[in-house]
């Protein structure tokens, strides 16, 4: 297996150092549009196996053209969701598979924007699932953490613990803190931007399935466990809820995000102010877009692990019929801490969360464990053997518990 990673970033390049314990392939090629980042990258891992690239992302061609130049057999994109699409296209044409962490743009119904969907997440992804599947060939989407391992969790569920699932709700929240900085956003602020300040899409069988709601509606206060404690979440946009009504059966299936009053009043002002849009606008001349000016006044998410203390929780409460014939919740969850992600991969704990799951399944991709075509979601596979060599101690596994609590 020869790994193609593209992006250079706090979720990159948390990625390179994750896999560079571990031994099931045997080349990595780590590329960006700055090849200064991945070259200082490569220098701190020090694996022989690494190499480092240029590429444009929003280029097809320059993706088709690194793709056979590199030999790569799998390509990780680890790059904002704007360029999803060009390299989803570029791995087709070259003929490999392909593993994103968030999925194609979503476009808000130009009438009813907050009751009714147009383009859906991942919806131009799923629209030519069958040229892929036709092909023999994989694209395994959604795979970082949120979505991703939430939807492992929720597999798992499914085939364990629950006979019927009423309802399937992806939970996140955190009780981190960055040393200086009122407001400093630990994931990329254009991703950030593009999940919350657009309609929210909820999962309703009983309402005919897929609907939009407000930004930031039906907030609940929701304990998180592992000392986190309670948080106040709302409705996002999310990947899940078009994911997991694919392959799950689930009456209902939402996403609700911890971000807190400060931070939901900050995107609210931005989103007022113009400077959400991603149209460019003429500033002496120069042509910028407002989103990417926002970003550039903003900390890179990468560089706060030293200033960050606390832990992050991903993780999916689900409703239903047991196995055993009683009805409740349960909430199947991930935790990591700050501390010990800077100590283990020198990378802060949201984008080491996001990381560690794409390279989980490399693993069981290069083992044969996990195999499919078309464009698929984590759903689509057996969740027993991701989340076991998850949790297994190193050097067997990644030793990154999962736990399980009553709700």
């Amino acid at each position: 297996m020869h790994i193609l990673i593209l992006g250079a970033g706090g979720v990159g390049s948390a990625a390179a150092r994750i896999a560079s314990r571990r031994p099931f392939f045997d080349r990595m090629t780590i590329a960006d549009y700055d090849p200064a980042r991945p070259e200082t990258l490569i220098r701190a891992i020090g694996d022989a196996r690494y190499t480092a690239a240029q590429v444009d992302a929003s280029n097809e061609d320059s993706v088709v053209e690194l793709i056979r130049a590199s030999g790569a057999t799998h390509v990780l994109n680890a790059v904002d969701p704007r360029f999803v699409m060009p390299i989803f296209n570029a791995c087709k044409t070259a003929g490999v598979t392909y593993l994103d962490m968030a999925m194609s743009l979503s476009v808000r119904h130009a009438e009813e924007p907050f009751t009714k969907t147009n383009i859906k997440l991942g919806d131009d992804q799923f629209a030519v699932a069958d040229q892929w599947e036709q092909d023999g060939q994989l694209a395994l989407v959604g795979m970082g953490v949120e979505p991703g391992l939430s939807d492992v969790l929720a597999r798992y569920a499914a085939d364990e613990l629950f006979s019927e699932i009423e309802e399937l709700s992806v939970r996140d929240g955190a009780n981190l803190t960055v040393e200086g900085y009122e407001f400093a956003p630990s994931f990329s602020i254009w991703t950030t931007i593009e999940e919350c300040l657009n309609p929210p899409v909820l999962f309703d069988k009983d309402k005919g399935g897929w609907f939009a709601a407000e930004p930031f509606s039906d907030p609940i206060t929701f304990e998180f466990p592992e000392g986190i404690g309670e948080v106040e979440c709302v409705n996002v946009e999310h990947e899940e809820v078009t994911l997991m009504p694919r392959w799950i059966d689930a009456k209902r299936v939402d996403f609700k995000y911890g971000l807190g009053n400060e931070f939901i009043e900050v995107l609210r002002t931005l989103h007022k102010l113009g400077l959400d849009s991603t149209e460019p606008v003429t500033v002496r001349g120069q042509q910028v877009s407002p989103r990417d000016v926002v970003a550039a006044c903003l900390p890179d998410p990468a560089t706060l692990g030293p200033l960050m203390k606390g832990k992050t929780c991903a993780g999916v409460l689900v409703t239903g019929t047991r196995k055993d014939g009683t009805k409740g919740s349960l909430y199947l969850y991930h935790v990591v801490d700050n501390e010990e992600t800077m100590k283990r991969d020198d990378s802060q704990a949201v984008v080491w969360q996001t990381a560690i799951n794409p390279v989980v399944a490399l693993e069981l991709l290069a083992n044969g464990t996990w195999k499919g075509a078309g464009v698929l979601g984590p759903e689509a596979f057996d969740a027993k053997p991701f989340l076991e060599l998850l949790a297994a101690e190193e050097p067997a596994g990644y030793g990154s518990a999962w736990g399980i609590v009553e709700k």
